[in-house]
């Protein structure tokens, strides 16, 4: 009889385990993105022109905000949000974006803001930014070598593959970004169970690509970052190729870096717009 129920419990855990296993290989993208379409503010709060842009990804549409400086010849920034975040969020940052008289572009994946509501995965996020590149490059006019690309936390992933897919482009800043989900979520205790190289399919796999990066790099991270450990800047910055840089900011969180930085993160980024464009 106790044979019997021990055998009864085990098939029961096994078949727990597996449906487990299941339901995070296929409901993952849940687990990853936070898709949020309300608009809180928009460029004007912070008296910026700007122009909302549409741009086709098949029978989608990704919606961008295209705020210019005064200076035709300025570069461009290329900015990539994280995955709870949306336009309406990335006003402020924006608006410290114009102090460095670079042009900026936001882009709203598809499933946030105005864009699509179609749920991201990996691969569509990579097309919504090859989307906000080709605009850049074949509607507006820039040369490669006058565009940055800026991505935070899991824009970071983004932006990273971009610029291996196109190392013309001026240069690289990631800020607060992971090296790959799989490690993302080794670090969570109830995750280290279950066999993460078979059920993860959404990989935004930073650590192995950056490798292969052919731009410099800027790499940003806030000693306090609650949501991604500071480590992985190290482990990113010590894979990267040269040239690359690694700024760490004393008590910056994961969310509040910018802000919490002030002059020393104005300052990173003027430096690294200005080494980059050197070297056109």
């Amino acid at each position: 009889m106790l044979q019997k129920l021990s055998l009864s419990i085990l098939v029961v855990l096994v078949t727990l385990y597996i449906s487990s296993c299941l339901l995070l290989r296929w409901g993952q993208t849940k687990l990853i993105f936070f898709p949020d379409r309300q608009i809180k503010s928009t460029p004007d709060k912070y008296g910026l022109d700007y122009q909302d842009v549409w741009l086709d990804v098949g029978e989608d549409k990704v919606h961008g905000w295209w705020i210019p400086t005064a200076e035709s010849s300025a570069p461009a920034l290329l900015y990539f949000h994280g995955n709870g975040s949306n336009n309406g969020d990335l006003t402020k940052i924006a608006a410290i974006f114009h102090q460095l008289e670079v042009s900026v572009l936001l882009i709203d994946y598809r499933g946030y803001g105005k864009s699509s509501p179609i749920f991201p995965n990996e691969a569509r996020v990579y097309e919504d930014a090859e989307a906000a590149w080709q605009y850049l490059t074949q509607t507006r006019k820039f040369e490669p070598k006058q565009i940055l690309v800026y991505g935070h936390s899991l824009g970071g992933a983004i932006a990273l593959d971009l610029a291996v897919k196109h190392p013309e482009m001026a240069g690289l800043i990631t800020e607060g970004t992971f090296t790959s989900i799989k490690e993302m979520a080794a670090y969570m205790p109830s995750l280290k169970i279950f066999p993460l190289n078979l059920v993860i399919t959404q990989r935004f796999d930073s650590i192995n690509k950056i490798e292969s990066l052919q731009t410099p790099i800027l790499i940003i991270h806030g000693t306090d970052d609650e949501v991604i450990p500071p480590s992985m800047a190290f482990e990113l910055f010590t894979a990267a190729p040269e040239p690359k840089q690694l700024e760490i900011f004393d008590r910056a969180g994961h969310n509040n870096l910018p802000e919490f930085g002030a002059q020393k993160y104005l300052f990173a980024l003027q430096q690294f717009i200005q080494s980059v464009s050197s070297h056109e």
